[in-house]
């Protein structure tokens, strides 16, 4: 039989190649989050505030949250590559069309309804890639390949405001955009999953992995427990990190007491600790278990919210071990997530199993942004977001050691009721 390659490599070296290839395209995704260079170009171009400029970007969110559950059963379909040729191509109209737009409500069509959605099909498609050619190291590999979406403010937040001076904010949306269409179509091309039953020479899965292996469709997995624990756990996790995240440079303003160059330093720097989570807790969802993965999380959220809470006022290194580690955490459980998901439901249906997952961050981020901007204007201190998130950790703490734990072969769930009958013929 012929040695399975890779892009032209043995196929253990060259699956290396789609972490690579992941890694990039999330990169382009993660533009999204330098979206906040705009704001204020376009509320002086369209004289708007900053609640209808901020509504492309919400809009973008929304939709890239349910667009992966509506773009999974398509991934699973269609393939990693014509899925993702797909969401490039939404991607990069949405935003080179966005360039076009007279006023915010169109913006908000164009970037934030059509790019979101392409954002969404596009989204799980390397992360699918990495789960099915890693079923050895699944959380370093998709760790990895996330970590793209982390450092993309870091790169793209300076290229952008350097193009929103040169050229306007709707050129720049429209010259990225490009570049975009582009670069997203080339890097999904290449992308595909192994041939069924593939294994990394010299692997084989344990006796526990053996045991606990099993490959639900959505239905199945929907009436699993360990969905509601893996979905709750994800939220509260998103919640309690976008909470802090996204506060982080007012509180190192107005309670750390930090100049506002020192504080926009330490957002970059924790921007690289979020990046950096997602590669750590894959590693360690590897090596331990998504359970105990979980409970190291929730354990150091709990305890950084203490310290902010207790000892952040006027505190700057308090300040920035604190946020450093909120940030960590948040990054992390964008790898635990898609791990666990391979983990207790496989991967033959991933693509949509993992999409309604991750409706577990739409609802973080929204409940997040709400939440953290409501405690400030009721108490006027950025202090009293935290005794939240501890409580809010705490309870993702129980969800995990009481409910985190992988479907088993012999649970009803993983026989659909009808096969049942036919046995009994």
């Amino acid at each position: 039989m012929a040695e399975l390659r890779v892009l032209g490599l043995p196929a253990e070296r060259g699956r290396w190649l789609y972490v690579s290839l992941g890694t990039l395209i999330n990169m382009c995704l993660g533009a999204v989050y330098a979206f906040s260079v705009f704001r204020r170009p376009l509320e002086r171009l369209w004289g708007i505030g900053a609640t209808e400029s901020g509504l492309p970007f919400m809009v973008f969110l929304a939709v890239f949250s349910v667009g992966m559950v509506a773009a999974g059963r398509s991934l699973d379909r269609w393939g990693p590559r014509r899925a993702g040729l797909v969401g490039a191509a939404l991607v990069g109209a949405g935003w080179l069309l966005a360039g076009l737009s007279p006023n915010v409500g169109v913006l908000t069509v164009l970037y934030g309804v059509l790019g979101g959605a392409g954002g969404g099909v596009l989204y799980g498609c390397p992360i699918s890639v990495a789960a099915k050619w890693f079923p050895d190291r699944k959380g370093l590999a998709v760790g990895l390949t996330l970590m793209g979406f982390g450092l993309s403010a870091l790169v793209m937040a300076p290229l952008l405001s350097l193009g929103i001076r040169a050229l306007g904010p709707l050129p720049t949306f429209s010259v990225f955009g490009g570049a975009f269409l582009v670069l997203l179509l080339v890097l999904s091309l290449p992308l595909r999953v192994p041939p069924a039953g593939w294994r990394p020479s010299g692997w084989a899965p344990s006796p526990a992995q053996l045991e606990a292996a099993v490959e639900l469709t959505p239905a199945e997995m929907l009436r699993s427990k360990s969905f509601y624990a893996l979905w709750g756990c994800f939220t509260v996790g998103c919640l309690s990190g976008l909470m802090a995240i996204g506060i982080a440079a007012p509180f190192g303003q107005e309670v750390a007491n930090l100049a506002d160059a020192p504080a926009a330093l330490a957002v970059s720097v924790f921007a690289l600790f979020n990046a950096g989570g997602r590669p750590l807790f894959g590693w360690l969802t590897d090596r331990l278990t998504p359970k105990s993965t979980a409970t190291l999380s929730f354990s150091s959220i709990v305890l950084a919210s203490a310290l902010l809470a207790l000892w952040g006022e006027g505190n700057a290194p308090v300040y920035f071990v604190g946020f450093c580690v909120l940030w960590l955490n948040l990054g992390g459980w964008l790898a635990i997530a898609p791990t666990a998901t391979a983990t207790f439901f496989g991967t033959k249906h991933y693509g949509i199993n993992y999409g309604w997952v991750y409706t577990g961050y739409g609802s973080g981020a929204i409940l997040g942004m709400v939440l953290s901007g409501l405690l400030r204007d009721l108490t006027q201190s950025y202090v009293s977001v935290f005794p939240p998130i501890m409580g809010l950790a705490s309870v993702g703490l129980v969800l995990a050691l009481v409910f985190l734990n992988p479907v088993r072969r012999q649970e009803p769930v993983t026989i659909p009721r009808r096969s049942r009958r036919r046995t009994h013929r």
